[in-house]
């Protein structure tokens, strides 16, 4: 999950006022959010900066009212109170009855769309410091994966450009039309992924495509989520053409990055260039 640092990162200098007697282990919550990169500042919404809790939740419902989120404003029952019939402010103690908090899901079922996959994507693109797509067809010059660039740009200019990573394998079709262009034509690759290379330089983003000699799953890996993805990140114009994305364990995230890593994966590595 991610946590909006409210009035531009005012929201977490809070808890260095000794002044309040604040729990260790709420303490010891921001520090891992701040070192796990899941502390994103958000600019002020209000005119009038908060000057108690009442006043800092309505600073985040101002913001969800600007930009949404899927969760909630998690608060103590002083605050709650305040705000009785509102349903995304939920007490701490009370969390598990919250109606947002009760229809999370590991999984998420979707239309094949350049639209649909941003919706799902925005904040893990917008936010991630590093993303790796890994999609065993993934070729930008093919129209089934035209949305692909406008996707990334999803991550463009920020503070930190993202670390972008591409895989995918070495030969073209499947069964006994498998082929391998690379045999004939060593920068058969690079040249499909062309394409790519106006949407990176407007958003400011690098990437470093990586071609293997087989595998089979789909999978966007970053910092702060992995996900499965049973179809990959082409789309489609098909009605009703649906897939299903799952959320990995942090366990089964890591050992997928590991799985392609240059030097320490299984797999055997045919070539890599960058798109800048």
């Amino acid at each position: 999950g991610l946590v909006r640092d409210l009035r531009a990162g005012e929201w977490r200098h809070l808890f260095e006022d000794n002044n309040r007697s604040w729990y260790r282990r709420g303490k010891e919550l921001i520090k891992k959010l701040v070192t796990q990169k899941r502390l994103i500042e958000f600019e002020p919404t209000l005119s009038n900066r908060p000057a108690e809790d009442r006043d800092w939740c309505a600073e985040a419902l101002a913001t969800h009212r600007t930009q949404p989120f899927t969760g909630g404003v998690i608060v103590t029952k002083a605050v709650k109170n305040v705000y009785r019939r509102e349903p995304t402010v939920a007490r701490i103690d009370r969390l598990a009855g919250a109606p947002w908090w009760r229809s999370r899901s590991p999984s998420v079922r979707l239309m094949r769309t350049r639209d649909d996959y941003q919706t799902q994507l925005d904040a893990v693109l917008r936010c991630s410091n590093s993303l790796i797509f890994i999609d065993p067809y993934l070729d930008p010059a093919k129209p089934r994966y035209r949305n692909f660039g406008a996707l990334l740009t999803h991550a463009r200019r920020r503070a930190l450009t993202p670390r972008v990573e591409i895989h995918r394998v070495c030969y073209e079709g499947s069964g006994p039309g498998r082929r391998f262009p690379m045999d004939n034509d060593p920068t058969y690759f690079e040249r499909r992924f062309e394409r790519l290379v106006e949407p990176f330089r407007s958003g400011g983003l690098r990437a470093r495509v990586f071609i293997w000699d087989d595998f089979h799953d789909r999978y966007l890996i970053s910092n702060l989520i992995g996900i499965h993805l049973s179809n990959g990140f082409d789309t489609t114009t098909a009605p009703r053409s649906v897939t299903t994305w799952s959320r990995l364990g942090r366990t089964e995230r890591d050992d997928i990055r590991r799985e392609f890593h240059p030097r320490t994966g299984p797999h055997k590595l045919h070539a890599s260039f960058k798109i800048s």
